[in-house]
């Protein structure tokens, strides 16, 4: 055994805290992981103060860095641990097809994005957080596949734009602007039974085009999705509404134009398209219920979970 005067090597080491460098590796790791979007957060909250060459924008992450190393040192055994269980369930999922090492990677790289594009990045961690309400049910309530369905969806496509020209490249688009004009024209609003949560299947909603908000999303979705569409819900607070794929900025000047000069010319004049881009730069329109037209406005623009149907 190594003796440094009286000393054994196992007593400097824990006199010194002497630690592998495998574990220093990893706490570092997992500290610039945690620093970033907490300095992207205050970065945005914060007031700029000019410094030459931004440095103290510099100092705002090297005393985050220290900040984090200094907890996560001190709670060492409990982050190695954690560290060493989550790799195992991400191991597992990659081996299974599920929830792995690429999703996580995608995840945090699109939060990320998001965040710096957000002027409330602190709203994506919550949103992160939160899970979408009612999500099972609302995936089950979506039955694009049942011929009802989609025999409404063919309906409305063969009675609104049918004659549309020089929009080839956009032509499920189009058809999804016929059914939103199709719904949106005939939905009736009817509010859920008092303290309950009601959640309407997309036939349920057929019979009578009315319902609230969750219901209209549903039904939207579900008539859209039949066609090859592809839509996503929005979450903001106590209210639920639907949004459609458009593309990339070049693809919304050419929809923007096609909706307020020949689609709905009346019901957008002087108007603005309102949208979200997502963290991979893709545009999503508007759809809800209280829109008379796709890109209307928003009921609440803060958006606290998306659950995207592809």
């Amino acid at each position: 055994m190594i003796k440094l005067g009286n000393l054994t090597y196992q007593q400097l080491k824990e006199k010194f805290r002497i630690k592998s460098p495998w574990d220093m590796i990893i706490i570092f790791a997992l500290n610039i992981l945690i620093t970033i979007p907490i300095f992207i957060i205050l970065h945005h909250n914060l007031a700029t103060l000019d410094w030459l060459f931004h440095i103290d924008r510099v100092v705002l992450f090297i005393f985050i860095l220290l900040i984090i190393q200094l907890i996560l040192r001190a709670m060492r055994r409990v982050t190695l641990i954690s560290v060493i269980l989550y790799c195992i369930l991400l191991l597992y999922g990659t081996l299974s097809g599920k929830y792995g090492f690429e999703r996580v990677y995608e995840d945090y790289r699109s939060m990320i994005y998001t965040m710096n594009e957000d002027p409330y990045p602190q709203d994506i961690i919550v949103s992160r957080l939160l899970p979408f309400p009612n999500k099972s049910k609302i995936l089950d309530a979506i039955e694009y596949q049942n011929p009802k369905i989609r025999n409404f969806a063919i309906m409305a496509t063969s009675k609104h734009f049918k004659n549309v020209k020089g929009y080839h490249d956009y032509f499920t688009l189009i058809q999804s602007f016929a059914i939103f004009k199709e719904i949106n024209t005939r939905w009736y609003y009817v509010s859920d039974p008092k303290g309950h949560d009601y959640i309407a299947n997309a036939t349920e909603s057929l019979q009578y085009l009315s319902g609230d908000c969750d219901d209209h999303s549903i039904f939207m979705a579900a008539c859209i999705k039949s066609i090859g569409g592809t839509t996503r819900l929005i979450h903001t607070k106590g209210h639920i509404y639907p949004e459609i794929y458009i593309g990339t900025k070049k693809d919304l000047e050419k929809i923007n134009y096609a909706i307020k000069k020949i689609l709905f010319p009346l019901e957008s004049k002087n108007k603005p398209i309102n949208y979200h881009i997502d963290e991979r730069g893709n545009i999503w329109l508007n759809l809800d219920y209280t829109a008379k037209y796709p890109g209307g406005p928003f009921m609440n623009e803060e958006i606290l979970g998306a659950l995207t149907l592809e």
